[in-house]
């Protein structure tokens, strides 16, 4: 996992989200369960070319869903990643 692409799945757009990007210069990704938050940073200065000041990240459980009939499944554990970028840089998504 060297890859910046290994680590960043995606970016997500939520309510939550836009407002961190307007107010806190703050971006939200889901990224690899495995990756750290050096690797995170790494790699989103890498795809960017923005300065990152901070990363926060948080592990999500997956949650039991019913199929079918009488069994269940569960969806799959996943990362999310809150970037900080540097004063007066933004990332450009839409």
């Amino acid at each position: 996992m060297n890859e910046p692409y290994d680590h960043i799945q995606t970016i997500l757009l939520t309510e939550k989200a836009t407002l961190l990007s307007e107010v806190g210069n703050k971006y939200v990704f889901r990224v690899a369960p495995r990756a750290n938050k050096l690797d995170i940073k790494r790699a989103v200065e890498q795809l960017f070319k923005k300065k990152v000041v901070g990363v926060n990240t948080a592990n999500f459980a997956g949650k039991k869903k019913r199929e079918r009939t009488a069994s269940f499944g569960r969806r799959a554990n996943w990362k999310k990643a809150i970037v900080t970028l540097k004063e007066g840089e933004k990332l450009d998504l839409v």
